[in-house]
């Protein structure tokens, strides 16, 4: 199961988002507005931003979100909300 970070529920609480583990295989995490289900983002079998962070340090988790910004140009509302609450 996916350890959410306490910096992931600090932006969800600054956008009014709820996020909670996933019920999803392979998903990190549910995101609910306003007790309304949005989305199923992250997949667990990777890394995020705050996973580099914490076991890799700063310069090589900012690589890493460098090189997602870069894959994920062109996205839907749910790609967005793991750029925002995972990168």
């Amino acid at each position: 199961m996916y350890d959410i970070s306490k910096k992931t529920y600090t932006i969800a609480k600054r956008y009014g988002l709820v996020v909670v583990p996933s019920t999803r295989k392979n998903k990190k995490l549910d995101v609910y507005k306003d007790d309304h289900f949005l989305a199923s983002i992250g997949d667990d079998r990777y890394n995020d931003f705050h996973t580099y962070l914490k076991n890799n340090g700063k310069a090589f988790a900012e690589e890493r979100r460098r090189l997602y910004y870069l894959r994920h140009k062109r996205e839907t509302m749910r790609e967005n909300l793991s750029k925002i609450l995972l990168w």
